[in-house]
């Protein structure tokens, strides 16, 4: 007796398991579809490839037109950071970008700098400047820029020209998706 009692306190166990993870399977699929992925591309150069002079301080230094696909649900506002982790001194910041309107799904090419496009702000890069600064590495080695565009469930009010840690500190907690796109540049 003490045997068929173990096993059939086992089968309830295990029948039960099953029941619980059928059910939970169920849930999953009933539930709402998974969102696309948050992504940004550009149009000026390749995934990457290589950035065009035009958008760099070898050239016109224009900033390259970006899109990007929907971003997920909550979103208030995006952020956008450009940098440069092969600089010299540590990791140089080409663009800062907050506060862009959650509705907007483009960039086009030639933002001007102190602008604000999409009604968001430009924030100071490490040239000093507030807007775009493009690639402009010492001669030698070839560089990688990161465009890094963050879904963002908050807007933060930063000033014009807030610092590339001013806007990381305060995006803390705060992003929903990251999406990414590098070029490459060497002079």
């Amino acid at each position: 007796m003490g045997i068929s009692r173990r096993n059939g306190g086992f089968r309830r166990a295990l029948l039960s398991a099953f029941l619980a993870a059928a059910g939970a399977c169920t849930i999953a699929r009933s539930g709402a579809p998974p969102q696309s992925k948050f992504s940004i591309s550009t149009s000026s150069f390749q995934p990457d490839g290589d950035i065009p002079a035009r958008f760099t301080c070898s050239g016109d230094n224009l900033s390259p037109a970006l899109a990007w696909t929907e971003p997920p649900s909550g979103t208030q506002s995006l952020a956008l950071i450009v940098d440069d982790p092969d600089a010299p001194g540590g990791v140089f910041t080409h663009w800062v970008l907050y506060d862009l309107a959650a509705g907007a799904r483009r960039l086009p090419e030639g933002i001007q700098m102190k602008a604000d496009p999409e009604g968001g702000r430009q924030g100071s890069n490490g040239f000093g400047e507030t807007g775009y600064g493009g690639p402009c590495p010492p001669p030698g080695h070839v560089h990688r820029y990161y465009f890094r565009l963050y879904a963002l469930d908050s807007k933060f009010g930063l000033p014009p020209g807030a610092s590339k840690s001013a806007l990381e500190k305060a995006m803390k907690g705060h992003v929903l998706a990251q999406a990414e796109v590098m070029g490459k540049f060497k002079r």
